[in-house]
């Protein structure tokens, strides 16, 4: 029950679950939420990741400092918000971009997990997989990201899973490496297998929506490729029947990767197809020139007025090229589910 200190707030799911709780003034929702034994679905907890985006549907609030790479103004205008800045000053309603199962009843699990393979696999980018330390079960929704912590180091980094839930504790991510950055420092300079590192999740709210036989079409850059080659990895493992297609964007030739993992999805998954652009090509590169949201633009009109549910994942430009792509296109904004991700 509210209190004059409090407000309450009440959240409503995509499949139309209800969250209600109190929530004190000069705390976000987020944090009201967790005090209640709800975790939402959030990364940066800073406003600048975008992962607990949501819609105010009723009710006054108060905005903290944030991206607007997180939260661009046009959907600032429209009532979308950051549940991590966001300050209820009455009762307020919102509602979320995902299902009521995305919502963690309890504590984030935190496990420990060894690498069993560090590789190289383009120019500033590795892959890194993981098995968890004796237990067996790892399930969890393609599109989801797990936060790691290397040993002996407080911060936490988050990133996509590129696999499938499975019953061997396998863990796999592409991780981009970057100059000065903490986890990217200990991949580059001290990681060994048989390291054990911290992990907390699955957590996230990106994820394959269930929407009848529409096409589903994937655009990617760069490392952005990691949920969604879980998203088709899972639809090939499950024969999944909507045709589907994915287009994967790097700056130069040797930035690119993945391609033999999708090679292997189209084997197995009728109806698929990807294609692989380069944006700054050099002598010998034959393949497509450009960013994935040109083709992804470029290849709307061949649908046939069919517009498929589009799943994004990328810097904030290219989400951003997308949308606009997509609006264009005739492709309903309902339709275009996304997942920025900033450089930390």
């Amino acid at each position: 029950m509210s209190t004059p200190e409090a407000d309450q707030v009440l959240l409503t799911t995509a499949d139309g679950g209800r969250l209600e709780f109190p929530c004190a003034r000069g705390t976000s929702v987020l944090e009201a939420a967790a005090e209640a034994g709800a975790t939402l679905p959030a990364s940066c907890r800073q406003g600048t990741c975008g992962s607990c985006h949501a819609s105010v549907t009723d009710g006054a609030y108060e905005l903290g400092a944030y991206s607007e790479q997180a939260l661009p103004a046009d959907e600032r205008a429209r009532g979308d918000v950051l549940l991590c800045r966001t300050f209820p000053c009455g009762p307020l309603t919102a509602t979320l971009p995902y299902e009521q199962s995305r919502i963690l009843h309890g504590a984030i699990p935190v496990r420990t997990a060894v690498v069993t393979a560090l590789e190289p696999v383009a120019q500033d980018t590795v892959r890194l997989e993981l098995r968890l330390d004796g237990e067996p079960d790892c399930q969890f929704d393609p599109g989801q990201f797990m936060e790691l912590q290397a040993p002996d180091d407080e911060a936490k980094r988050a990133y996509s899973l590129a696999g499938t839930g499975n019953w061997e504790g396998r863990l796999e991510f592409y991780v981009r490496l970057r100059e000065g950055g903490r986890f990217s420092s200990y991949l580059a300079d001290r990681a060994r297998p048989g390291d054990r590192l911290t992990v907390h999740g699955p957590q996230g709210a990106f994820g394959l929506r269930e929407t009848g036989l529409r096409p589903r079409w994937f655009v990617a850059g760069g490392t952005g490729l990691a949920p969604l080659l879980a998203m088709v990895r899972r639809m090939a493992e499950w024969q999944d029947p909507q045709p589907a297609r994915l287009f994967l964007g790097v700056n130069e030739p040797q930035d690119v990767f993945g391609v033999r993992e999708l090679a292997a999805v189209a084997e197995e998954l009728p109806g698929f197809r990807y294609d692989v652009c380069v944006w700054k090509p050099a002598p010998g590169w034959s393949g497509p020139t450009g960013t994935p949201a040109d083709l992804f633009a470029a290849a709307l009109p061949g649908l046939g007025g069919v517009a498929p549910d589009v799943y994004v994942c990328g810097p904030p430009p290219l989400v951003d090229a997308v949308l606009r792509a997509a609006l264009l296109g005739g492709v309903p904004p309902a339709q275009v589910h996304r997942e920025r991700f900033l450089a930390g």
